[in-house]
Formats: C-alpha cells, sequence, structure tokens
C-alpha cells in the first residue's frame, strides 16, 4: 500500500502512480492532497482512494474501511468490481481504454445486469446536457468502439452482445462482485460497504438499491 502526495518536485504522484502499475499491478495506491481537481486523474491511474488534506486519523481509518482486492482470474473470464469504484482487471492486470467514456460505458452495462440498452438509452447518461441527439449518436461511436477494441485485444469481444442500435453485457462471460451479490453470494454481500461505482452519479440509483437490500 502507497500513500502519496500529488504535487511533489520532479516526479508527480500520478506518474509515480503509472510506474508503480506497471511494476506492481496489486499495489494498493491512496493520495494525500490539497488539490481538489485531480481526482478525476487519480481515478485513471486507479487509485483506490482520495483525501484531502488536512487529513485526521479517523479519515484514513475510513478510507481503509472500503479497500478492496484486485479480483482474482477466474477462468477467461472478465474480472469486474463495482463495489467502491468501477474497475475492470483481465488476468490480474487492469484493462485500459483509450477513451475515458469507453470505461463510462462498460460501467453502465454492467450496471444494466445484462438488460439490452439503445443508443438513447446510453446517450441521456454519457451525454446528459446534449440536446442534439443527431451528434450525441456520432460521438457514441467512439467510446463504442475503442470498448470493442479493447475486448477484442484480449480476445474477449463476446463480452458485448450488439444489435441492430443496441448493445449489452452477457454477464456469463463477467466475474464480477455485483453479479454475484445479485446470485445471492454471502462473500460478495458483505464486500459490499455501501458504496457502487462511486465515480459515476448515474449509479446511486442502483448503490440505494443494493444499501436498502441489505
Amino acid at each position: 500500500m502507497v500513500f502519496s502526495d500529488i504535487r511533489m518536485p520532479e516526479l508527480d504522484g500520478l506518474e509515480l502512480a503509472e510506474k508503480i502499475r506497471i511494476d506492481s499491478p496489486d499495489t494498493i495506491i491512496i493520495f494525500v492532497t490539497q488539490y481538489q481537481d485531480q481526482a478525476l486523474r487519480a481515478f485513471q491511474v486507479h487509485a483506490s482512494g482520495y483525501l484531502l488534506k488536512p487529513v485526521l486519523p479517523e479519515h484514513i481509518r475510513e478510507e481503509m474501511k472500503y479497500l478492496r482486492p484486485t479480483p482474482k482470474a477466474n477462468g477467461d473470464r472478465l474480472c469486474v468490481r463495482c463495489f467502491g469504484n468501477f474497475e475492470v482487471f483481465w488476468r490480474e492486470k487492469p484493462l485500459t481504454f483509450k477513451r475515458r467514456q469507453s470505461k463510462e460505458l462498460l460501467a453502465y452495462l454492467i450496471d444494466r445486469d445484462g438488460a439490452v440498452c439503445t443508443a438513447e438509452e446510453i446517450i441521456a447518461v454519457l451525454w446528459e446536457d446534449e440536446s442534439n441527439i443527431a451528434n450525441a449518436k456520432h460521438n457514441l461511436r467512439n467510446p463504442v468502439n475503442d470498448l470493442r477494441t479493447s475486448l477484442t485485444q484480449i480476445g474477449r469481444s463476446d463480452v458485448l452482445i450488439r444489435g441492430s442500435g443496441t448493445i449489452a453485457i452477457d454477464r456469463e462471460k463477467v466475474d464480477c462482485d455485483y453479479y454475484r451479490m445479485l446470485d445471492g453470494d454471502e462473500t460478495a454481500r458483505k464486500s459490499f460497504k455501501g458504496e457502487f461505482m462511486k465515480q459515476y452519479s448515474w449509479a446511486q440509483m442502483t448503490e440505494a438499491k443494493l444499501y436498502f437490500s441489505e
């Protein structure tokens, strides 16, 4: 586990995290900083926590309550962690995407639990302020293609089920804490600490549903 500041001389904390991810992908990284504007970049390097200064002992204790271990490989299924931050792993290493919205698209498809999603439904979530639907549909092609490319590169393009203007997840091809909880797995239920895909505001509805089902 590494606790790191973000703004440091010579090598900043985000660059340090990227190097750690290469050499030791299972290392847990928690940023301790006075800067709120680096949270997005922190999540992009798969940080497990983000504490704002001044940090008190109870803040650290609270943060450590929500740490999740990296999912272990389960055959050839894609490993997905929804509790806490949304993260994706392939053979115990983080799966990377060229576009931020590609990961968010995958998160939304996972959240939908295998249900078929239309382009309009996805646009309403990923581009909620976009009034030009035609333009939004054009923009949607980029994260869809990037997501498909990332999955194809690891031989897991079959995770996506695509139709005419629709897309869904084949939940049988995914090892996911959320799905295991829905299926009655007691270990998965105990690992839920009240946070679900916490970097995405649209996931709060599912988070509330899981919380009140406890």
